[in-house]
Formats: C-alpha cells, sequence, structure tokens
C-alpha cells in the first residue's frame, strides 16, 4: 500500500521501524495515562519542550487532583500553572473549553467509549472539541491506555516525513498520520506509537529544523533531503 503521495509505502515504514529502534531506546519509557489525561497533556504540549510542557502538567494534576476540579478553576487559575508552555493563555482557555464540553455531553470525563467507536468516528468526536486537532486527537487515543491503531504527529515527526519524502513537503500533520496510518493496517497501537516516538527523538536530534546530521541518521539511505 502506497503512502498517497507515490513516494514509499508499507514496507519502507517496517525498514524505518527497525533501524528507529536504537532512537527508540534514547526516548526511554513512554507513561499510558487515562483518555483525559492523555488529552489535557496533549493539548498543553504543542510548540512546547517535553520537559516543559510534562512539568506543567504535573502541576495542573498536584494542584487540582481531577479534570472537575481543573474545569471549575476555570482558565486564569489554569494559566498559573501551565503559564511557561508556548501560548499558555489560550491553550488555558481551550483546556477549560474543551474540558465544559466534554463534562456537558458525556456527564463526566471518562472517554473510555472512544475505544469503543470505529477509529474515524472516534477522531472526529475528539476533534470537535475546541484547540484539538489531529495530533492531540491521535495522542488522545494512540497514547492512552486505550491503545489505538493511529500515528500521532507532531512537528517533529512531520518534519522527518516530509525530509525522507514519505509525504509531501507541503503536507500538514493530518495528511501524515492519515498516510501512514492508512499504510499500515496490520499494526497495533504500540507499534504506531514506537514509531512516533523514535521519529520524533530522530527530528530532536539528527533531523533538527535548524540543522541535521544526515551522516548518522538511521534513514540516510532512503531520504530525498539528505545531504551527502
Amino acid at each position: 500500500m502506497q503512502s498517497g503521495f507515490g513516494f514509499y509505502g508499507h514496507d519502507d515504514i517496517i525498514r524505518w521501524q527497525q533501524a528507529l529502534e536504537p532512537m527508540r531506546a534514547l526516548a526511554g519509557p513512554l507513561p499510558r495515562r487515562s483518555p483525559i489525561g492523555a488529552l489535557v497533556k496533549s493539548m498543553i504540549s504543542g510548540r512546547t519542550k517535553d520537559p516543559v510542557s510534562l512539568a506543567a502538567y504535573d502541576r495542573l494534576v498536584a494542584r487540582f487532583g481531577t479534570p472537575g476540579q481543573v474545569l471549575a478553576a476555570g482558565p486564569a487559575e489554569v494559566l498559573r500553572c501551565i503559564g511557561a508552555v508556548t501560548h499558555a493563555e489560550d491553550k488555558a482557555r481551550y483546556l477549560i473549553g474543551a474540558l465544559g464540553r466534554i463534562a456537558a455531553e458525556r456527564k463526566g470525563f471518562d472517554l473510555g467509549f472512544l475505544g469503543t467507536l470505529p477509529l474515524g468516528e472516534a477522531l472526529a468526536w475528539l476533534e470537535r472539541l475546541p484547540g484539538v486537532g489531529r495530533k492531540v486527537a491521535a495522542a488522545t487515543l494512540n497514547g492512552s491506555t486505550l491503545d489505538r491503531p493511529v500515528l500521532i504527529v507532531d512537528g517533529h515527526v512531520l518534519r522527518v516525513l516530509q525530509r525522507t519524502g514519505f509525504v509531501r513537503r507541503g503536507a500538514e500533520g493530518r495528511d501524515a498520520s492519515e498516510a501512514v496510518t492508512a499504510a499500515m493496517p496490520e499494526w497495533r497501537g504500540d507499534e504506531f506509537l514506537d514509531f512516533h516516538i523514535g521519529t520524533k527523538k530522530l527530528g530532536q536530534t539528527l533531523c533538527r529544523f535548524d540543522g541535521t546530521d544526515c551522516a548518522r541518521c538511521p534513514l540516510r539511505t532512503d531520504c530525498r533531503a539528505r545531504s551527502d
């Protein structure tokens, strides 16, 4: 099955997954949060370094304890906890809006029902929420205890997939997520998560926005953007 852009496909992703295993090992274990926890963490993480967003999430949990208490606190109090993340004011507002909508529609914060919906419906349900796009929706489904088979694509992953040529240079995160997800119909959720982590680590280290180390890249032989 091809990526949809005619460059690489299923067998290439299998090979890249194997080549990225050392990168995946460097990243260490990733905790499986509840779906609502994964949603909150992902909503405050965009364009922010992992240690900063994790510290902000931990402060939210320590101060408020439950999603209901976060909602009751309101955006100003949330902002006090997450002020170090990028676009903190917008994220605090979106987070309160999303939690409010979930509480109103579900009479609580249990998102376990998303594990039983068809994948497209589950993604669409999440993307109706304020501040939630494909990256956050995929992280909620794949990076949580739901363990659903969909690729999380952040800026680092997108950059790698663009440079290799799996997706075109102008592709968005949604395009890349759908292309890889469609190319790997047999993969389980944990396999998609491993590919996300390994590719993200590559983008953070050897395939950075501001410079590349192509000689050490495990995907260099397939990369259309490599410098020899």
